[in-house]
């Protein structure tokens, strides 16, 4: 249970931190009435009642499964909708990335037990894991950089309780979200729109869960080195051509609300 009440309801601000999206999100839904305030306080402030959580609830696991929102709000607003429908479609959407996965965990498993092992990995299996662009002095130069950074040693202290199945979930949560820049992108939308603020906005979540407590500005520091950095842009624009300042712009669209 929620525990809202029709007397009182929730604030935007209350149901953004409850449930990890933006203020603007809302706003944005409010706007195309796919989720609508059905309360205003006294001083004309927007208030969720029950049943607007419980639609948000479903917006956002319909979200999480790729469903566009025009979909979604059909799903919703439909009794006569097939989910069924829907939800096939994004099933076929995610196999057609398991093979391309498998691999990659397939790499990440040899790179483990490699790690674990205290063997190091050859130039082969380094360039196999994490591609050509891959040298093992990028780790010392961001110990250099970075060491003395609590972001640092919270994220050394996090990663050093890391299993070999959180590696691979790790890994695959980073994949889709580089693949959600990526479709945004491809499909036209604008840095600020939508579905590109949605992808900053799980790249910045998906940093503070499993790394360090990402502060917004911080956010926008590693936005500015993505493009700053050749090798960082070189990896981005090798998924798609100007990923990198695509990237860059969302989060700072994401950030400037």
């Amino acid at each position: 249970m929620t525990g809202v009440t029709e007397t009182t309801g929730m604030t935007v601000g209350q149901v953004a931190a409850r449930f990890a999206v933006t203020v603007r999100t809302l706003h944005h839904y409010d706007e195309i009435g796919l989720l609508r305030p059905s309360r205003r306080s006294a001083a004309g402030y927007r208030l969720y009642t029950d049943a607007d959580i419980t639609r948000l609830q479903h917006v956002v696991v319909y979200r999480r499964l790729g469903l566009a929102l025009e979909d979604i709000a059909a799903v919703l607003d439909d009794p006569a909708a097939d989910v069924a429908a829907h939800l096939r479609r994004q099933r076929a959407a995610v196999t057609s990335r398991l093979d391309e996965l498998s691999d990659l965990v397939v790499a990440i498993d040899r790179a483990l037990e490699a790690e674990m092992s205290g063997v190091q990995l050859t130039r082969e299996e380094q360039r196999e894991l994490f591609g050509d662009g891959y040298s093992e002095e990028y780790r010392a130069e961001a110990q250099e950089r970075w060491g003395d950074t609590e972001e640092w040693k919270q994220s050394r202290a996090r990663t050093a309780r890391y299993t070999k199945a959180d590696w691979e979930a790790i890994t695959a949560e980073a994949a889709a979200v580089e693949q959600a820049f990526v479709a945004a992108k491809r499909a036209g939308a604008a840095p600020d729109s939508e579905a590109a603020l949605a992808a900053a906005e799980a790249h910045g979540r998906h940093i503070h869960e499993r790394f360090y407590d990402l502060t917004p500005e911080m956010h926008r520091c590693l936005a500015r080195m993505y493009v700053a950095d050749e090798r960082f842009a070189k990896h981005y624009d090798d998924l798609e051509p100007g990923l990198a300042q695509y990237v860059h712009d969302a989060v700072e669209a994401l950030r400037a609300t």
